[in-house]
C-alpha cells in the first residue's frame, strides 16, 4: 500500500458512497480489505448497522480500528481474515463490498463468498481501477475490465448485474449486483 494520504487522495469517497447507494438504508454490511479505512469508516458511519471488515494485513485492521475509535461501539467490527480461504462468515447481510480488489487469482471464488454473505435481494457492490493509465492500480495486464466483473458475476449463477457500470472518478468505476438466490451448495 502506498503512503496513506496518497492513497485518500485517489477517491472521492462521499460521491463513490451515494452513487453506489450506501445509506442508512442498508443494515449490516460485510467488507473485503479495509486497507487503512479509507472506505470502512465513513461507511460504518453511513449504514444504519455494522460494518464487518476483514483484511488480511494485521497493521490495515489496526489502522482502521485506530480510525474507528470515535464511532460507537458496535458500529465497527475489523479483523484479520483471508475471506477467499474462510468467507465472510456470516449471512443475512444487505451488502458485500468488493473494493479494488478483484485482480486477484479468482475472483469468482470472491463473488461466491460475497454471494454467501448477502441475503437474496441483497448486494454486492464493486468499484475496480479503471482500464487506463491511472496514477496507482495494478497493471493494466490484470486489471479487470466492467465485462470482465460482470462475467465473474454471472458465473456465480446467483448475481445480476443491476444498471449500467458506474462512473465514479476521477480512478473508478463501479458496478451492482444483486443476489438473486441463497447458496444451495456452499
Amino acid at each position: 500500500m502506498p503512503d496513506e494520504a496518497y492513497w485518500e487522495s485517489l477517491f472521492d469517497v462521499p460521491l463513490v458512497l451515494a452513487r453506489l447507494g450506501i445509506d442508512r438504508s442498508l443494515g449490516d454490511v460485510v467488507e473485503l480489505g479495509c486497507g487503512y479505512g479509507t472506505f470502512s469508516v465513513p461507511i460504518a458511519q453511513m449504514i444504519g448497522g455494522t460494518l464487518t471488515t476483514y483484511d488480511i494485513e494485521p497493521e490495515m485492521v489496526a489502522r482502521t480500528l485506530e480510525r474507528a475509535i470515535a464511532l460507537p461501539e458496535g458500529k465497527i467490527v475489523c479483523q484479520v481474515r483471508d475471506v477467499r480461504e474462510q468467507g465472510f462468515g456470516t449471512t443475512g447481510v444487505d451488502a458485500a463490498l468488493l473494493f479494488n480488489i478483484l485482480h486477484c487469482d479468482d475472483p469468482v471464488r470472491l463473488f461466491d463468498c460475497a454471494a454467501d454473505a448477502v441475503r437474496p435481494g441483497g448486494h454486492v457492490l464493486v468499484i475496480h481501477w479503471r482500464y487506463d493509465e491511472t496514477p496507482r492500480g495494478p497493471s493494466l495486464q490484470i486489471r479487470p475490465r466492467p465485462e470482465q466483473i460482470v462475467g465473474w458475476a454471472h458465473e456465480t449463477g446467483r448475481l445480476e448485474v443491476e444498471g449500467d457500470v458506474i462512473d465514479l472518478p476521477p480512478w473508478h468505476y463501479g458496478l451492482r449486483f444483486r443476489v438473486q438466490r441463497a447458496s444451495t451448495d456452499h
